[in-house]
């Protein structure tokens, strides 16, 4: 049987044992230094010079004196003189004069303190940190906020990212079920990018600000200019759909020139124009009309035009423009319209344009 305890090392009163009392104060000297350790330091080699009774120490490693060989031992001045306690894996001591908290490893003592967590390789809040994610934090809510002045602070909270060079990629990844939905920061340049995925490997980009000048594009929307290169003839006393079989630009492919059809991608308020370019047939008297239709088949209020006096032939024009909210599907169309005498809509001029404006 041992005469002494497992994990702090008391010592046992034994049977038939004299002066138990001796056995007994020393388990409790030792308890008294150890339980709730607190030491005033851990940076001494040496001992002090004028130590109170109940002092601890860390011995610093290359302890001398009547340290040596005490490297990483808590040292207890009592009695009189100094008693050697040897950590075990778990122990932990509160530093006093650097407010900080030590756990002994088995191999040294560790700091579990802010003041401690200086270039950690890794670090997990309510989850694992691995190597490709060192920081990781799983939680539902986190908050910065400002030191105040009143706290010796300037009252501003700045967050900083920085990449190497223009050509890396800085930005924050927005994801749903770990699949990137969005992209937000300056990817592959210094140009501000919102870029959004449906599955996490085709981007479009939303939003981008030249850093230069501050110009804000939006790769996106939905916009179209479409034009005619024939002569369009219309008849008289019928609105007629103008064929625009050609375009300048048309963004996600909204306008089709097979069918002459504007097509809303999305639900949204819509700035739409148009020029309708006269050209004679038989008879300079006709009166010319232009509209946009929606569907097919509701004329789009303010969008209607008309010149009534006499024409003259590629020189008379109708400029048409307004907006109209629109929902995803919805089509609109340019329609011409002669009364009194037939003619042309012509050619290169005659023309229909518009863009997503909100």
């Amino acid at each position: 049987m041992s005469d002494a305890t497992t994990h702090l090392l008391l010592p046992y009163i034994l049977a038939a044992q004299a002066q138990k009392h001796v056995t007994h104060n020393e388990a409790l000297r030792l308890l008294d230094g150890l339980v709730q350790l607190s030491v005033l330091d851990r940076d001494l080699t040496a001992p002090p010079g004028s130590p109170a009774d109940g002092d601890r120490y860390i011995v610093a490693s290359g302890a001398t004196g009547e340290w040596s060989g005490w490297d990483l031992n808590v040292a207890l001045w009592t009695d009189g003189a100094w008693l050697r306690l040897p950590p075990r894996i778990g122990w932990r001591a509160w530093v006093e004069d650097e407010g900080l908290l030590l756990v002994y490893d088995g191999a040294g003592w560790l700091g579990t303190t802010p003041a401690a967590l200086q270039n950690m390789a890794l670090l997990g809040v309510g989850t694992t940190a691995d190597a490709s994610n060192p920081f990781s934090a799983k939680l539902n809510a986190a908050l910065w906020t400002a030191r105040t002045v009143a706290e010796g602070g300037t009252g501003d909270l700045f967050y900083t990212m920085n990449k190497e060079a223009a050509g890396d990629d800085l930005g924050l990844t927005l994801q749903t079920g770990f699949v990137t939905k969005a992209l937000v920061g300056l990817f592959g340049s210094d140009r501000f990018r919102l870029a959004v995925s449906a599955d996490g490997s085709t981007f479009f980009d939303g939003l981008s600000v030249d850093n230069a000048n501050g110009i804000v594009d939006q790769p996106q929307l939905p916009r179209f200019k479409a034009y005619t290169n024939y002569d369009n003839y219309v008849g008289v006393g019928s609105w007629t759909k103008i064929g625009l079989n050609n375009t300048d630009y048309n963004d996600q492919g909204a306008f089709d020139a097979g069918t002459n059809l504007f097509t809303a991608p999305v639900d949204g308020t819509y700035l739409f124009g148009a020029t309708l370019l006269y050209k004679v047939n038989s008879s300079t008297s006709a009166r010319m009309r232009g509209r946009l239709v929606l569907n097919g088949t509701t004329e789009i209020r303010g969008s209607l035009g008309e010149i009534s006096a006499t024409h003259v032939s590629l020189a008379t024009a109708i400029w048409l423009q307004t907006m109209v909210p629109l929902t995803a599907g919805d089509t609109v169309e340019l329609q011409g319209y002669f009364r009194v005498a037939d003619g042309y809509f012509a050619a290169d001029h005659t023309s229909f344009w518009g863009c997503k404006v909100g």
